[in-house]
């Protein structure tokens, strides 16, 4: 049951995997039942991320889904959620939303083929291993939306934090022939 990806069916079916750990989790999921009237099932962080987006994207998209709901839901994730994360999500008939915490603490990178099909992962080398060459790092806090139609658009998220990526994913955990912010993991 805590296995990701997290699925929730409204609004209009949402899929999210994540790589962090949310510091204010317990905080959320009260705010989730209390505020927002929404039901967690599990003790994974990203089941309470999954229903912080979709709570914020029924409120923003007023039934209509476009590219400024889903940034604005992200947005209210900043704002919402503590600690670190990595998230991508689907949304059903609409695209692919890639976004990283406003302090930039777990990688995400991404890559095409061909023009047409792009992949998302936190290191470089699952991108080199498929053949994808890589586009560039997600900046921390920005969001990316992939819609079905091929259009990919960027979005910044202002803010004032500090970038702070994880030691550890240089020292423990990201294989040594990934490069994370255009730092060779084995050489850093």
């Amino acid at each position: 049951s805590e296995a990701q990806p997290f699925y929730v069916n409204s609004p209009h079916g949402i899929v999210l995997v994540h790589n962090g750990n949310l510091v204010n989790t317990s905080t959320l999921r009260s705010e989730l039942l209390n505020d927002d009237f929404r039901h967690i099932n599990t003790t994974s962080d990203s089941e309470v991320l999954i229903n912080i987006f979709a709570s914020s994207l029924e409120k923003n998209s007023s039934g209509k889904l476009d590219n400024k709901a889903i940034v604005d839901a992200v947005h209210e994730v900043h704002r919402r959620v503590e600690g670190a994360y990595s998230v991508i999500i689907i949304i059903l008939g609409y695209g692919l939303v890639a976004f990283r915490d406003p302090h930039g603490i777990r990688p995400l990178i991404y890559g095409s083929k061909d023009n047409k099909n792009h992949m998302i992962a936190s290191e470089s080398v699952a991108l080199d291993c498929l053949g994808y060459d890589i586009n560039r790092d997600i900046n921390p806090g920005e969001t990316i939306i992939f819609k079905s139609n091929g259009l990919i658009t960027n979005y910044d998220y202002k803010h004032d934090k500090q970038f702070s990526p994880c030691i550890f994913e240089y020292v423990y955990l990201a294989r040594p022939d990934s490069t994370i912010e255009q730092v060779n993991v084995y050489e850093s």
